[in-house]
């Protein structure tokens, strides 16, 4: 009975059930987790204060968030040199994050729970997230205007809210003009600069292309002056309103609303506010810039690299791939050289992904960014164009470690279209290559775009071949503007996994990066996944399309 049992197969299925089951029972656990530690980051928490009584400091006032609980056995808690009572069984201690870098040198403070002699939440407690110096807490007392006083006690708040509001369009629009405008001056009079020295080295340079280029310079110069003009208007107006706040040791201090992203009373917010503040703080998150060392603000530009790096990549890989399996199948004559090349194809695919780079930075950057640069740019030496590492770059590495995949997956395609079908094809008069392009092509397009899912699987989390072929810790800029030629090809940029990276061990604040590093890792496997729907969906049409063909 059993031995005709495990002769039919079933168990066999059964464990093989089983083996997926559990892997995606681990899946689904690691992404609720990043899913619950990242979206929890941008939840409101409440603000405690805490009457703190140790021996080295006395009665104090502790205000802040409680981030994490520690509870250590009393032995062990002994051993680290922790003083227990002969009752204690456990020390437990709390993290919390009292913010005010900028006053006590520090971010977070353990605490005993034993020294707590009482522990409040009131209502009047401000959270102030600064765009330096990380978090503020504590109470607010008043608002200035020009350094003279404009309310104060209970009317602040309410003040401070609107001037608040009028402090961040004055930032938007001051963010637009350097950001904008002036980025695209300082881009043109660059331009400018090297037409002038290739027309020098070109020896072409006389009196009407100087003159050409003086009158563009002129009217590049009148415009600078004018946003400057509007520049020096909006800082004297954003410099002008500030808030006074008073910490838990009961000092009082005063911050430009300038340097202030917003001030919330977390301890007062009913449901539906902290609903509006966590989609506020999910808008930021995916849609601004970093700031504080990438540890607050958005990722916005980590978010578009990684994009745009894949979409680029994927062109690249495509075609090659493509046609480096039609000729492994279709025209090279079977041998040994073929075989040995496919032994060297499946070889490539478990190369570690650093080899890539370091042949990418060796051989793409310095000898064909390189060579590039001296025939097409010699007017920017010794700066180089595309001698550094950039996207494009980035994008050919990746479509090179990706290569072997999609032209396996390729193979498998073709290996699958009957043989009756080209010779149906040919014996109707089509020649090998129109039955290859109008035929065998389109029915094995679905394994094609699975050789396509699966390097962009690879590519988008991808790190160690990027750190040396483009990807930095911080890019003033987006590869795609709109200066002339709009997609610049030689920037370098941001990526979402050396993000998490550098966020999760090189950042300067650790405490404060680690949920930001959840966050950041959501978001990768969400990105991931739609690239990887929207291929699957376009293959999955592509298999319907030609499925009926492909079974007759």
């Amino acid at each position: 009975m059993i031995k005709s049992w495990f002769q039919s197969g079933s168990p066999w299925i059964w464990i093989n059930a089983a083996g997926v089951s559990a892997s995606l029972i681990m899946v689904i656990s690691v992404i609720g987790l990043l899913a619950y530690r990242g979206g929890g980051y941008f939840w409101p928490s409440e603000v405690f204060q805490f009457s703190y009584a140790d021996e080295d400091n006395g009665l104090q006032t502790i205000i802040g968030e409680r981030v994490n609980t520690s509870v250590t056995p009393a032995a062990i808690a002994k051993v680290a040199g922790y003083k227990m009572a002969e009752d204690e069984d456990y020390l437990v201690r709390y993290l919390i994050k009292t913010g005010n870098r900028d006053i006590t040198g520090s971010d977070f403070r353990w605490i005993q729970s034993r020294n707590i002699k009482k522990e409040q939440t009131p209502t009047d407690l401000v959270a102030i997230e600064r765009r330096e110096w990380g978090h503020f807490y504590g109470r607010l007392k008043a608002i200035k205007k020009n350094g003279d006083l404009l309310a104060e006690g209970a009317k602040a708040w309410s003040v401070s809210q609107d001037k608040l509001s009028e402090a961040l369009d004055l930032f938007a629009q001051i963010r637009k003009i350097e950001k904008e405008d002036i980025g695209a001056i300082n881009y043109g009079l660059e331009r400018l600069r090297l037409r002038e020295k290739r027309l020098k080295l070109e020896k072409r340079w006389d009196p009407a292309a100087e003159r050409q280029l003086a009158e563009k310079r002129a009217q590049l110069d009148a415009d600078f002056q004018q946003y400057q003009a509007s520049l020096s208007e909006l800082y004297q107006k954003i410099r002008r309103d500030s808030l006074v706040a008073e910490t838990d040791s009961g000092h009082e201090v005063e911050i430009p609303l300038a340097k202030i992203v917003r001030i919330y009373k977390p301890n007062e917010m009913d449901f539906f506010q902290q609903m509006a503040f966590y989609f506020d703080k999910v808008h930021e998150f995916i849609a601004d810039d970093p700031r504080e060392a990438n540890t607050e603000g958005g990722i916005f530009p980590a978010i578009f690299g990684t994009i745009m790096m894949v979409l680029i990549m994927s062109v690249i890989v495509t075609p090659f791939g493509v046609v480096a399996a039609v000729y492994l199948r279709e025209y090279a004559k079977q041998g040994f050289i073929i075989r040995l090349v496919r032994v060297a194809v499946n070889n490539l695919a478990g190369v570690p992904s650093i080899v890539y780079g370091v042949f990418g930075l060796g051989f793409f950057v310095y000898i064909v960014g390189g060579n590039i640069d001296k025939l097409f740019f010699p007017e920017a030496s010794p700066a180089p164009v595309f001698g550094t590492p950039g996207l494009l770059w980035s994008s050919i590495t990746l479509a090179l470690l990706t290569l072997p995949v999609v032209i396996v997956s390729t193979e498998e395609g073709l290996s699958r279209i009957p043989r009756s079908i080209r010779e149906g094809s040919m014996a109707l008069g089509a020649t090998k290559f129109e039955t290859l392009w109008l035929t065998v092509l389109p029915m094995a397009s679905p394994a094609m775009m699975t050789g396509l899912i699966l390097a962009v699987a690879r590519a988008a989390g991808e790190v160690a071949a990027l750190m040396l072929v483009g990807v930095v810790k911080m890019a003033p800029t987006l590869p795609l503007d709109g200066n002339f030629p709009f997609l610049h090809l030689d920037r370098k940029f941001m990526h979402l996994g050396f993000h998490i990276y550098d966020v999760g061990f090189q950042s300067p604040n650790v405490e404060a990066a680690r949920p930001l590093v959840y966050a950041t890792s959501f978001l990768l496997v969400v990105v991931i996944v739609g690239l990887n729907l929207s291929a699957i969906i376009i293959r999955n049409r592509l298999r319907e399309k030609y499925r009926a063909l492909e079974e007759s």
